[in-house]
């Protein structure tokens, strides 16, 4: 008992110091943005408070929660530390949820506000910031959140589990992961907003609405239709959602306007759907999966067995 006593408080040092050093590391770049850029810009006048608003959004408050955090660990004072910083956890979600607004703010005002622009071009050249533009040091608090979820796991991991220290840090290590899933949310809800936009962008015309409310993209790529009649195979793009199935051909490589587009050929709900592999089973060539729709099947073939599995994978769940 003694020695794995001894084990975890090596542990637990180790890993203590590392987040000291890598806490204040983290402030230095903090404050680099702060210094050099909020501070200046506010006493110049050279944003509006709006904008420099929208652009920043809560990164002094973030700056001072951090501030206090290390004063605490220099001082070893992990417990007291921990529950100041868990109130001010809320702020890194808030941050998630702006930092899409603030990238195009901050694009913006480079193309539009020519003082802003030179500004901001001088500051990156100081030596201070490495090389590094403004856009690089903006997404550092989401990425230091996903540090934190280590070193307190980590901690966690290394106290004993009959002192009071123990139960702050399980209470920190469940807030930090609340804050982490609201935050990886936001971003796979944008991904997915970029997915269903590009697909709406690649179909030509207006017919197919893939931008709808609630829908998710799962996968694309190119199959074998099998025709009921014997006729020849059809080679069709098949986008994959969480609700509909969309099988689309490319337009004419001639066509003025639509040459690198897609043809919606037809959209098939998967409400009443069910999949069923035809063959495929063992590792041969490919593989035939069938799509049973109320007034219709579907067979899709493809001669790379991995992508048919993979498709089979992905069409049950999504049917599921």
């Amino acid at each position: 008992v003694e020695d794995q006593r001894a084990r975890w408080e090596r542990k637990r040092s180790r890993t203590a110091k590392e987040l000291l050093e890598t806490e204040h590391k983290y402030l230095e770049q903090l404050d680099l943005v702060l210094t050099y850029f909020v501070t200046i810009l506010k006493a110049k006048g050279t944003l509006k408070p709006a904008v420099l608003e929208t652009i920043f959004g809560p990164l002094e408050s973030l700056y001072s929660a951090s501030h206090v955090l290390s004063l605490h660990l220099e001082k070893g004072n992990l417990g007291p530390g921990l529950e100041n910083f868990c109130q001010s956890l809320d702020l890194y979600g808030h941050y998630a949820e702006n930092l899409e607004h603030a990238n195009k703010t901050l694009k913006e005002q480079v193309r539009k506000n020519k003082s802003f622009r030179r500004f901001k071009k001088l500051q990156e050249t100081r030596p201070q910031f490495q090389g590094r533009q403004l856009e690089d040091l903006l997404p550092l608090p989401l990425q230091r959140l996903h540090q934190y979820k280590h070193f307190f796991r980590d901690l966690l991991e290394n106290t004993s589990p009959d002192t009071a220290e123990y139960q702050k840090l399980a209470k920190t290590v469940k807030s930090v992961c609340e804050v982490s899933h609201w935050v990886q949310d936001i971003f796979d809800k944008r991904e997915n907003s970029l997915q269903l936009l590009r697909v709406q962008k690649l179909l030509k015309g207006q017919k197919t609405q893939v931008l709808t409310a609630g829908r998710w993209y799962i996968r694309e790529g190119w199959l074998l239709v099998v025709p009921a009649k014997g006729e020849e195979l059809k080679r069709r793009m098949f986008f994959l959602f969480s609700d509909i199935l969309i099988a689309a051909k490319p337009c004419h490589p001639l066509h003025l306007l639509n040459s690198n587009k897609l043809s919606c050929q037809a959209v098939y709900s998967l409400h009443q759907c069910s999949v069923d592999k035809v063959f495929g089973h063992t590792w041969s060539q490919g593989g035939l999966l069938s799509l049973s729709f109320p007034h219709k099947t579907l067979l899709l073939m493809s001669s790379n067995q991995q992508e048919i599995n993979d498709w089979y994978r992905s069409l049950t769940a999504a049917v599921r």
